[in-house]
C-alpha cells in the first residue's frame, strides 16, 4: 500500500534536489535532469521546491511504481526559476522536512504558475 499522494510542497536545497534526482536516475524514473547539468546551472545556495502533481503507475515496472510525479520549481544560476518535473519516490519525498506554513505554499504555487518552463528558459539562451 501506498501513501497518498500529498498536496503540498516541499523545499530542497540544491544537495537534497541533486540525491533526488541521482536517485531518480539510479531508479530509471523518466522525468529527471541529468546531476551534472544540475550542478552546472542551479545556484548552489538556492531553495528549490516540489509540488506532488500525479501518482506514476509502470504496469510494466511494478518494483518502481508508484512514482509522484513533482512539479519542480528550480533556481538557476542567474537567480531566475524555472519549472521542471522530477519523479520521485514517495518515500522520499515523505522524508522532507515540512518547513512551509499555509502563506508561503500559496506564495510559491503563484511563482510556479508564473514561472516560464525550463525548455523555454534553455531556448531563451541562458
Amino acid at each position: 500500500m501506498t501513501a497518498v499522494l500529498p498536496r503540498t510542497i516541499r523545499a530542497v536545497d540544491t544537495d537534497q534536489l541533486l540525491l533526488l534526482e541521482e536517485e531518480a536516475a539510479r531508479l530509471g524514473f523518466g522525468q529527471r535532469l541529468p546531476a551534472d547539468w544540475l550542478r552546472e546551472h542551479a545556484q548552489a545556495a538556492a531553495v528549490h521546491y516540489l509540488f506532488p502533481g500525479m501518482e506514476h503507475w509502470l504496469s510494466h515496472r511494478p518494483e518502481v511504481s508508484p512514482q509522484w510525479r513533482c512539479e519542480l520549481l528550480l533556481t538557476v544560476r542567474t537567480g531566475e526559476e524555472v519549472l521542471s518535473l522530477l519523479d520521485v519516490w514517495p518515500a522520499s519525498f515523505e522524508e522532507l522536512a515540512k518547513t512551509l506554513d499555509t502563506t508561503a505554499k500559496a506564495e510559491i504555487a503563484a511563482r510556479m504558475r508564473r514561472a516560464p518552463s525550463l525548455r523555454e528558459w534553455a531556448e531563451r539562451g541562458r
